[in-house]
């Protein structure tokens, strides 16, 4: 049975929780909630999806003991500056899993490239991935939606990989059975809603922007490695230079050119080399 609870930051904030053990889509639920009016700050928590969506209409696999959640705000602030939304999330799901994790368990660099390096044991990757041990750990998916008041609510999926990791994917992908971690949906989860509302609070309805992107920076995977980003149909290669401050990736191409990307699929390391 599902055992999901709200720590005393996200209670004492007024945020609300349901939670099951399985359940079509937690976005699907949150989505919903957005129509009806709810008002937001309500969390819907799962061990188990059997009909999520990632980014590009992917697949969401969240077999039973996985963590599937989904937050739906609704943020006073342009929709365009709610994108930045996605930064908030990956630097409290950051925090969340650095502190949750036991010492010791992660050796491995981006995409497996080499040893680990930086100031966490886990690591963010452009745009929406979080990384264990070189692998994708952890994917983030913000969908938004108007309301019939006229106000924009935003969806905030995330899915943790507790128990198993899917297999197939051009990329390395972990979990925290495989890092022998020892942690629970529930324990992620409590921590990232009290992380969320740190960070949250930090961009105040997007009018700290540049404090959310230093924070995700800092624990940013692969700055300064060799990154291929597919984008429309072709690859762009170079060096992974920065996020500028509009949150787009910043490639240095061979020719020292540089080259502003806001979206794509990004592989580091051997992965560029091969996969990309």
């Amino acid at each position: 049975m599902a055992n999901f609870w709200l720590g005393p930051i996200a209670s004492a904030r007024g945020y609300r929780l349901h939670a099951f053990d399985e359940i079509g889509s937690t976005s699907t639920e949150a989505a919903h909630a957005a129509e009806t009016g709810d008002v937001g700050e309500i969390w819907f928590a799962a061990l188990k999806q059997t009909a999520g969506r990632g980014r590009r209409g992917r697949a969401w696999e969240t077999p039973s003991g996985n963590l599937a959640a989904s937050l739906m705000i609704v943020p006073d602030c342009d929709p365009a500056i709610a994108a930045t939304l996605g930064f908030v999330a990956g630097v409290a799901l950051n925090r969340a899993l650095n502190e949750t994790l036991p010492e010791g368990i992660l050796k491995q660099g981006v995409d497996g490239a080499g040893p680990a390096s930086g100031p966490g044991r886990v690591a963010l990757k452009w745009p929406n991935d979080v990384l264990a041990d070189g692998a994708k750990l952890a994917g983030i998916l913000l969908e938004a939606q108007k309301r019939t008041d006229g106000r924009h609510a935003v969806v905030i999926g995330f899915g943790v990989n507790i128990v198993s990791a899917p297999t197939g994917l051009p990329y390395p992908a972990t979990s925290l059975a495989d890092l022998k971690a020892g942690v629970t949906a529930e324990t992620i989860f409590a921590a990232l809603a009290e992380e969320w509302v740190v960070a949250y609070e930090l961009w105040d309805n997007g009018r700290n922007v540049p404090d959310i992107l230093r924070l995700w920076r800092a624990s940013a995977a692969g700055i300064g490695a060799e990154v291929a980003v597919r984008r429309d149909g072709d690859v762009v290669r170079g060096i992974f230079e920065s996020i500028d401050d509009s949150g787009r990736l910043i490639v240095r191409a061979n020719d020292n050119s540089r080259i502003a990307i806001t979206a794509g699929d990004v592989h580091f390391g051997v992965t560029a080399s091969v996969r990309a």
